[in-house]
């Protein structure tokens, strides 16, 4: 009897093991909302000097566009507020729309030459080998690093009626009509040197960031359409384009703001002449508010240059979320 007890007598129950504790970092309790506070103080002081530095501009601008601000305004600081009387007076005048028409001319040249001339500068890098990938690349940075007012007086030399290279190489070329010709007293002549300023300055980025896009399309996609019998325009069109598109549109959309706000290379180089041939928008708000000493008519050029740079970049966001889309 005492065998069968002991044998059928409740066993206690097993003690549960305990926890091991773990010898790895401890998690960090994330901050309260109470101390919240710290992130927006350490970053107030960049958002007060950007509101300061763009911001209270822009809107100085639109209040100067709506007063009847001069040279006595500007020394005496006693504006009068006349609403839109200066747009009035600015769309009213024929000059302004000449301008106008100008500046879309001028960008629509320089963002076509600029995109072709950075497509085919991308595709020959491609191919080349190494050492040739590495010199096109080094002249392209070195191009793109130059200052822009450095720029600029290398072409009014190269350009100069007198000692101007350009003049001296169609001369002994046998064009006898160039010899001290005066480039920069017509207005075409002008115009085209401009443009090939900007292209020569900008095809350096734009060539470098498509190039960039190309790297990103696989090698196998090429050989199966070669093995296919499909010609270079083809693969082009068919691979390569569709995979780099969005990098190309948003090479695009800077191209034609940064040729759309062109100022610095117009106004060194010709001040907008000869007469009117190279004044677009920029310009244009330049001479009316230094020149004519009207203030407030440079202010409204100057936003209605801004209200048609908002269309742009309208486009260059769409395009840059569609591209987020894409990746993600």
């Amino acid at each position: 009897m005492s065998a069968v007890r002991e044998q059928t007598a409740p066993h206690p129950p097993p003690s549960t093991p305990r926890p091991r504790r773990t010898t790895g970092p401890r998690r960090r309790r994330p901050m309260d909302g109470g101390s919240g506070i710290w992130p927006y103080v350490l970053i107030a002081p960049a958002v007060l000097g950007t509101l300061y530095l763009l911001v209270y501009p822009l809107v100085r601008a639109v209040v100067i566009s709506l007063q009847d601000f001069g040279l006595r305004q500007l020394i005496l600081g006693d504006a009068r507020f006349v609403g839109l009387k200066n747009y009035e007076t600015l769309l009213g005048d024929s000059r302004f729309w000449e301008v106008v028409r100008r500046t879309f001319l001028f960008m629509a040249v320089n963002v076509v030459l600029i995109m072709v001339l950075s497509t085919l500068v991308a595709l020959m890098i491609e191919r080349l080998g190494r050492f040739g990938r590495i010199a096109v690349l080094s002249a392209l940075v070195l191009t793109w690093a130059m200052p822009v007012i450095a720029a600029t007086t290398v072409f009014q030399w190269l350009f100069h009626s007198e000692f101007g290279i350009v003049n001296a190489v169609l001369t002994d070329l046998g064009f006898e009509s160039f010899d001290r010709y005066p480039w920069f007293a017509h207005g075409p002549a002008a115009f085209a040197i401009l443009v090939a300023l900007i292209v020569w300055q900008s095809v350096p980025f734009a060539a470098i960031t498509l190039y960039s896009a190309l790297t990103t399309v696989p090698t196998e996609l090429y050989e199966s359409a070669r093995l296919d019998g499909a010609s270079g325009p083809r693969i082009f069109r068919s691979i390569t384009f569709p995979i780099v598109r969005p990098i190309f549109m948003l090479v695009l959309s800077l191209e034609v703001i940064w040729t759309f706000k062109a100022f610095v290379q117009i106004w060194v180089m010709t001040n907008g002449g000869p007469g009117d041939a190279t004044t677009i928008l920029p310009v244009y708000a330049v001479q009316t508010a230094l020149s004519s000493q009207r203030y407030d008519l440079g202010s409204a050029a100057s936003m209605v240059t801004v209200v048609l740079m908002s269309g742009v970049l309208v486009l260059y966001f769409r395009q840059m979320f569609r591209q987020e889309d894409e990746l993600s």
